[in-house]
């Protein structure tokens, strides 16, 4: 008791020291020139063609058009004491102390609606101690050069409804009605949301969000605002909510707004403070049309709503991210599984793997034999892989027929041929920065890795060779138009450019009906929408579904599958390879093929794809495409039969 009897005398001391300092800070703070609040704090998001689309104060409203139920209710929730404290509500602070010792841990919070307003001054991002004592001192300017209803106003124009920033883009978002507008219900349910975002929001938590709209109820009651008659009338309106901002009619562009404002985080030229930029005018790729036809789809074949997606369309020519989705619905879920998830890639790792081959002397005619296999290890274990469908050849095939049927048996051959530090090393030049472990399954794809480094591999494939990194934003001004950031190309050869050719024109045979024999390509299902010459891969796990393909122009890829990790139903691959053909073949549906030259030490060679044997007239036949001097040779005993070898200089 003693103790607690001590604690208190020094914390009372302490306070009465601070509270003599921040007036003492108060009065100075008046003496300086008066903060620019209406527009330190805006930012605004731009799409490639300059259209507006996105940003903080957009609509910006004056504290008089907002409902008085909002205005009271974010009171007497947030911050009863408003009116009355300078900044800082010490009592409460010390009440807080008082509750958490007791507790032996943060159970209660005493932040201020001016605090939280100052700290909605910088992007979120920054989380120092020099930050902090930033937001204190800009407290106390709030304070010192500003009204109540001008902070109040402020702060009710940027807080966090759930991912909408601001009261008017909020009201519209889930009522689609002006803020002036809400009835008390309404309100009470808007106002419990900035305490966490994540959990009060109605959309994704319409329970929590209803235990909160009667926690804020009743205290509007207990603080005078309303009476007990008002108070349940309100909890028995019935309410419908939207989930779609106004300005477009896209639910997946804030995964590409969010997407956004992570890469922010990475640029040292961009302060963390906007009062000294005047607000961020932030430049980006976002092709809105493609976006909206990427969603469209997404809306058409993905029918279980349990299943989630993700989703990213670049030009690899210079890395510019057109389209990104990052989950099916926003409104639902915010996580973004485009930037911030980690899954298995399945058989989309094995052009890399096929590329560390042909760079090791194998050729798209190189054959295993695809049967069941158990292989035993250097450490005495055993591995024993199934091609999908359990379906074997039980023969000798080629890798273009392997790389087309993805076959799982001949990969962990090839894989294990080489030593499995040949994948990892070729992974890691084309941007794979995840744990990789060079173990016989990885040529399967069984570690983890993000949609952005798939994205970045591939686009080392359709540029030929050079990696580049992926980035949404283009260029990033202050309000007076100095530019504070540029994107500058960061291109680089990492591979060789006749084997990257080989490789895209055997994954161009991934929905050849040529290579039809004891199964079929991966991508067959799909190749009458197919107009256009792309390079494509599948990759199916249990629990992740995938697919990645590009020409020269573009390169997109989707995957689908459950946030818990839960077995995926068999028609999901069918549904993100449709996602992925029409959305390609909206994109190119007025353009030629973008494919590549062949370049001069490659030949082209007609062989029969099964056992990668030069063609001849009784059987299907493929070009496939070989470093000169590595081609199929011509038999003995065959030559009647035999398709003329096709050579181009």
């Amino acid at each position: 008791m003693k103790t607690l009897k001590k604690i208190i005398k020094i914390g009372i001391i302490c306070l009465i020291i601070l509270v003599s300092f921040y007036f003492g800070l108060y009065l100075y703070a008046k003496t300086l020139k008066k903060l620019d609040i209406t527009t330190a704090n805006n930012y605004y998001m731009y799409d490639r063609y300059g259209e507006l689309f996105s940003g903080y104060n957009i609509d910006y409203i004056n504290l008089d058009k907002i409902s008085p139920y909002l205005v009271n209710a974010t009171i007497s929730i947030e911050d009863k004491n408003f009116y009355k404290h300078i900044g800082f509500d010490y009592l409460r602070i010390l009440k807080a102390l008082l509750i958490n010792i007791k507790n032996n841990k943060t159970v209660q919070g005493a932040s201020t609606i001016t605090q939280q307003y100052a700290k909605n001054l910088y992007l979120e991002f920054d989380k120092t101690l020099e930050r902090k004592l930033d937001e204190a001192w800009i407290t106390i300017k709030l304070e010192s050069t500003f009204t109540k209803d001008e902070i109040l106003e402020g702060y009710l124009n940027t807080i966090n409804y759930g991912g909408v920033f601001g009261i008017e883009n909020a009201s519209y978002y889930y009522f689609n009605k002006s803020s002036k507008d809400l009835t008390l219900a309404e309100s009470a349910i808007l106002a419990g949301i900035p305490k966490s975002p994540s959990n009060y929001s109605p959309i994704k938590n319409l329970e929590n969000a209803k235990k909160r709209q009667k926690l804020i109820l009743e205290s509007m009651v207990k603080n005078k605002y309303i009476t007990e008659e008002e108070k349940d009338k309100a909890l028995e309106e019935e309410l419908t909510f939207i989930g779609k901002l106004k300005k477009n009619d896209s639910s997946t562009v804030m995964y590409y707004q969010d997407a956004v404002m992570h890469e922010m985080e990475g640029i040292k030229s961009i302060p963390s403070s906007l009062i000294s930029t005047g607000g961020l005018k932030i430049y980006t790729n976002l092709d809105m049309n493609l976006q909206k036809e990427l969603e469209n789809n997404i809306n058409i074949y993905l029918t279980d709503d349990k299943l989630q997606i993700s989703s990213i369309i670049e030009n690899p020519n210079n890395g510019e991210v057109l389209a990104l989705v990052g989950g099916k619905d926003y409104s639902k879920s915010e996580f973004n599984r485009a930037i911030s998830s980690k899954r298995q890639m399945g058989s989309t790792l094995k052009p890399f793997l096929y590329y560390s081959a042909i760079e090791n002397g194998f050729t798209p005619s190189t054959t295993f034999n695809s049967s069941k296999t158990t292989f035993i290890l250097s450490n005495n274990n055993t591995y024993s892989p199934k091609n999908y469908g359990d379906i074997y050849g039980n023969k000798e095939i080629s890798m273009a027929l392997a790389l087309a049927y993805s076959d799982n048996i001949y990969a962990v051959k090839t894989n294990l041929f080489l030593g499995e530090e040949n994948l990892v090393d070729t992974l890691r030049r084309v941007g794979i920065v995840s744990n990789l472990e060079p173990i016989p399954s990885l040529a399967l794809g069984t570690e983890e890795i993000s949609m952005l480094e798939m994205i970045k591999a591939y686009s080392t494939l359709a540029n030929q060779g050079s990696t580049i990194t992926p980035h949404l934003i283009n260029k990033i001004e202050d309000k007076n138009g100095n530019v504070l950031y540029e994107y500058k190309d960061d291109k680089e050869l990492v591979l060789n450019k006749s084997i990257v050719y080989i490789i895209n024109q055997l994954l161009n045979n991934c929905y050849n009906s040529n290579l039809i024999d004891y199964t079929y390509p991966t991508c067959i299902n799909i190749a009458g929408k197919l107009k256009h010459k792309y390079g494509i891969k599948t990759g199916t796990t249990d629990t992740d579904n995938l697919v990645f393909g590009f020409n020269k122009d573009l390169v997109m890829g989707v995957w689908s599958g459950y946030d818990d990790n839960s077995v995926t139903p068999d028609n999901t691959g069918t549904m993100i390879k449709n996602i992925w053909a029409d959305t390609m073949e909206y994109y190119f549906k007025d353009k030629d093929d973008a494919w590549y030259d062949m370049p001069n030490n490659v030949v082209g060679t007609l062989i029969n794809p099964v056992d990668g044997h030069l063609a001849d007239k009784n059987t299907k036949s493929i070009m496939a495409y070989y470093i000169k001097g590595t081609e199929p040779s011509i038999e003995k005993g065959n030559l009647d039969n035999l398709i003329p070898v096709l050579k181009e200089d």
